[in-house]
């Protein structure tokens, strides 16, 4: 598939995981030549490192310092002992056989002719018939990219698990932003990389399972079902949205069509998906914190 001179170390953030899961992950991604380092977000939890092969690196934390801290901790890592390419993997991710190596490779063709910040896979969210198409950002809304086969889709986002970026190329752009703590982290990047003259692309061919928000609750009258998550992740989704607002290498077209979204996210959350109080109290919270540029973790004690 590719050879050692393009090293590729997988960098998997967990927290509180599961551990069968997580096992699976390392194995996959270990059978296709990848190094994985599994930086921990947990806390003080020895059973994380003891449910892991003897391959895998394990770097364990006494806290919760988000996932951004966590994936320059395992980009600092990787740099250190010589690794050319970075793979970011959430715990809840599974790569399909290959796609390390159609990722390695897709990269190395693109990069022959592009200025190329990342490559990654399609992904399938299980609770979905069909894998998720890649974005470019238009107004009033996004283009939704369908492919299959072999081509690569030049796109505005990836999502940050199945991402593969270059070692020099992070040199270039800088690390993850650690005061986003968690949400919006890829989105942000991205949108850094491309004001630098960097393009994404997607590639078809390298597929990739994977798991987007905590759960799922279906709608009133039967409009459906969303992806939810707990009060806590609320404030960063509101919050970081509002920080993005605020730098200037975000694009206008993505605030302008973001708006919409976020009161759509107030309405959602606050009036028909419980629990409404809580909700509401984080959400409007992450919001002021983002107005005045507060950045960090959540300041759970005053939400």
């Amino acid at each position: 598939m590719y050879n050692e001179a393009s090293a590729v170390c997988a960098i998997v953030v967990t927290y509180h995981p599961d551990l069968a899961l997580l096992g699976k992950l390392v194995d996959i991604v270990s059978a296709q030549s990848a190094q994985v380092v599994v930086v921990d977000n947990s806390g003080p939890n020895p059973v994380v490192a003891s449910a892991l092969p003897a391959s895998a690196v394990f770097i364990p934390g006494e806290r919760n310092i988000g996932l951004a801290a966590a994936q320059n901790r395992g980009i600092a890592w990787a740099r250190e002992h010589g690794y050319d390419h970075i793979l970011l993997l959430d715990q809840d991710s599974t790569p399909a056989p290959g796609m390390v190596g159609r990722l390695v490779e897709g990269l190395a063709r693109l990069r022959a002719e592009h200025q190329v910040a990342a490559v990654g896979p399609r992904f399938h969210d299980l609770r979905e018939s069909r894998f998720a198409p890649f974005v470019r950002i238009r107004f009033p809304v996004n283009q939704r990219l369908w492919c299959d086969g072999e081509q690569a889709v030049r796109c505005d986002f990836l999502i940050a698990s199945g991402m593969l970026i270059p070692m020099e190329v992070l040199d270039t752009i800088g690390p993850m932003d650690e005061g986003l703590f968690i949400d919006n982290v890829d989105l942000e990047w991205g949108f850094r990389a491309q004001a630098k003259g960097y393009a994404l692309y997607g590639l078809c061919g390298a597929t990739m399972h994977h798991r987007l928000g905590d759960a799922r609750k279906p709608l009133p009258l039967r409009l459906g079902s969303v992806v939810v998550h707990g009060p806590q992740r609320l404030y960063f989704i509101m919050r970081n949205r509002v920080l993005l607002y605020r730098m200037r290498h975000v694009p206008r077209i993505w605030v302008a069509q973001d708006l919409p979204r976020l009161f759509a996210k107030l309405f959602l959350f606050g009036v028909l998906i419980g629990p409404r109080p809580a909700h509401w109290r984080y959400m409007l919270r992450g919001l002021w914190d983002g107005v005045r540029g507060r950045s960090g973790p959540c300041p759970a004690d005053e939400a």
